[in-house]
């Protein structure tokens, strides 16, 4: 009887120290690791513009971005849900920090491509970093065909750039922002009145709702002078929207006086103004493929 009760005070006090042991090393392993901040925004996009987010390695996105046509054109079309402007694409995490995107869209029946890098990645713990970086690039041509007789274009004249920084932070589980410094370049405009070379600057934020469920909103601003002297009357883009995931898709619905889907269409490009109603109803539909 002795020895089975020896046995068992043995028993618990080995059970015991395991126990401590096990604790002292999980703490340990917390202050020795790196936790990196996830979904700062659920999709690639914010509405229109990009966000930080890239797809990871081997997984695929496919993208059907719509816009209907302008609120003011009245019942006739049906306030714009007769008209309709879409873009497609198709964009791929060739590693965790490089993504690739090609698309085609009916603004200008423009072919586009990118590249987008992440360059830092918020994270705390063993390193502390207070903000996530990422860089894009992106290359679109314009293919409507040219109605100016007696002139003939090569390819490049109709190709555009952008360059841009996005630099985004989330703010505890809810609150997320985003900052983008923009460089635009057209390789052609429309007269001599219209700048080759757009600097603006994008602002983005999403809140939380619930699970799956948040407000977005976007914002750009062309910086003077170059945003006063053009052949067309333009306007910053600014879109109001809601993010929905369900499983394996995220929805975005929207409100924007944008027509485009593509930083070189709705930077400087915006025909439509929020004052005189000149806004379209939108949806972003996105469903991720794993490949690999």
């Amino acid at each position: 009887m002795r020895l089975i009760f020896f046995i068992l005070v043995l028993f618990c006090f080995f059970n015991l120290k395991s126990q401590d042991i096990d604790q002292l090393l999980s703490e340990a392993d917390s202050t020795s690791n790196t936790v990196y901040t996830t979904a700062t925004f659920k999709s690639t996009r914010i509405v229109s513009g990009h966000s930080i987010e890239r797809m990871p390695k081997g997984q695929l996105d496919f993208r059907i971005d719509h816009r209907f046509g302008q609120l003011n054109t009245g019942y006739y079309n049906l306030w714009g849900l007769d008209q309709a402007n879409i873009h497609f694409g198709l964009e791929y995490g060739i590693t965790n920090w490089v993504m690739v995107g090609l698309g085609r869209g009916t603004y200008e029946k423009t072919y586009d491509g990118f590249l987008k890098f992440s360059i830092l990645r918020q994270c705390k713990g063993v390193k502390n970093m207070p903000i996530s970086l990422s860089f894009l690039t992106t290359m679109a041509e314009n293919t409507l065909k040219w109605t100016m007789p007696g002139t003939t274009l090569n390819i490049w004249d109709r190709m555009s750039y952008v360059n841009q920084l996005l630099i985004g932070r989330k703010f505890g589980e809810r609150f997320s922002f985003e900052i983008n410094p923009t460089f635009v370049h057209r390789n052609i405009v429309a007269t001599e009145m219209d700048p080759n070379d757009l600097f603006a600057i994008g602002a983005g934020a999403r809140f939380k709702l619930t699970k799956r469920f948040s407000l977005n909103a976007e914002y750009y601003y062309v910086i003077p002078p170059t945003h006063n002297y053009q052949s067309t009357k333009t306007y910053n883009p600014l879109s109001i929207g809601i993010d929905l995931e369900t499983g394996g898709h995220v929805f975005q619905i929207h409100v924007t006086n944008s027509v485009a889907m593509i930083e070189k269409a709705f930077i400087g490009e915006t025909t439509g103004s929020w004052k005189d109603g000149g806004i379209h109803i939108g949806f972003n539909i996105s469903r991720v493929f794993t490949l690999n």
